[in-house]
């Protein structure tokens, strides 16, 4: 079936449907990764959005029950040159298109992915609708200025406190929407896990008593979620503090720093990073829209993005606190960063 990408700008990408055929909107973004699409689908923190692969055959090895970061899709739409209808591999269990209409995501297939890239990465990220009708100028930019994603975090994080046992230091998870491999890289170390919902008070957090508070990544913008950064805040001095992703800008806004929105995001798992600490450059997995744009009192830069000298790191010069921008469980990969949870237990 014809289908089409209206963007906010008025361009449109002509293709076929496939998944689930009904209409989306969300942001649009894009992703540069060759491999790590089931991972994707399944990130939380791409909620909201409408994804671009920019590798031209996603499908070709299926997808399968034990490979995704949380229980299902998260993202609004897919877009993709060529969804592969024969995938070949041991570990498949059912095909993208199948996998897409169980979990009613729309795809979008057979448009020209990079050039599309090209207008995200001259233009920067935007709004834009998946259809399979004819729209008028008005419903579209009715539809495209009603969609918000400020709620996002809320509609990914755990809706109860749960545990997972472990005989090592005890870890308080603030879940914004958690990718599964954050939690089992800390399994694998020997940390008992209190995993809480993203609205849970200071308060309740410390009656547990854990070694170490943990900021996950999670969706949308930083400045989104004002109560859980003073509830962040109340942490400090109190207990050791580490982040990853959504969780290190909501560090830095807590320390008294500041967010901003990049042009077209880092989305893909060839980022170059620099450790400064260690002098070397690490290839890292990367997801997200905003940055730490300003430092805060105290706080020095541990990793430096090597494409656009974004900060990718920070920790505190007095107090135990360490976050990353980046994404140091990554899976499928690459694994050049899985040291950093042991510099967060060291904490």
């Amino acid at each position: 079936m014809k289908a089409k990408l209206i963007l906010e700008n008025g361009m449109i990408f002509s293709g076929r449907a496939f998944g689930y055929l009904e209409e989306t909107v969300g942001e649009v973004v894009f992703n540069t990764g060759m491999a790590g699409y089931q991972q994707v689908l399944t990130d939380p923190s791409y909620y909201g959005q409408i994804v671009t692969m920019t590798y031209p055959l996603i499908g070709n090895y299926g997808l399968n029950l034990e490979d995704g970061e949380s229980d299902g899709p998260k993202v609004r739409g897919f877009i993709v040159k060529e969804a592969c209808e024969y995938p070949n591999n041991f570990r498949c269990e059912i095909k993208l298109k199948d996998y897409l209409k169980h979990h009613k995501i729309m795809g979008l297939e057979g448009i020209d992915t990079r050039a599309l890239t090209k207008v995200l990465r001259n233009n920067g990220t935007m709004k834009g609708i998946i259809t399979t009708e004819e729209l008028s100028e008005g419903y579209i930019k009715k539809k495209l200025e009603d969609f918000s994603n400020k709620e996002a975090v809320m509609n990914v994080t755990t809706d109860k406190v749960y545990e997972i046992p472990g005989k090592g230091k005890h870890i308080a998870v603030m879940d914004f929407g958690i990718k599964s491999n954050i939690l089992r890289s800390f399994e694998r170390r020997g940390c008992k896990l209190t995993i809480f919902p993203a609205d849970t008070s200071y308060e309740e957090i410390l009656k547990v008593n854990p070694d170490i508070i943990f900021l996950s990544n999670g969706p949308g913008d930083p400045e989104d979620l004002p109560k859980v950064i003073e509830n962040i805040r109340e942490f400090i001095g109190r207990k050791p503090i580490a982040g990853i992703c959504l969780g290190h800008q909501l560090l830095a806004l807590a320390l008294g720093g500041k967010t901003a929105k990049l042009k077209f995001g880092h989305r893909g798992c060839n980022h170059p990073v620099m450790d400064i600490e260690r002098n070397r450059v690490y290839i890292t997995s990367q997801n997200h829209g905003y940055y730490v744009k300003e430092l805060p009192q105290d706080v020095k830069v541990t990793h430096v993005n090597m494409n656009d000298n974004t900060v990718e790191g920070m920790r505190h010069k007095t107090l135990p606190i360490f976050s990353v921008q980046y994404h140091p469980e990554a899976c499928p990969g690459p694994e050049d960063a899985d040291y950093i949870f042991d510099e967060f237990l060291a904490l």
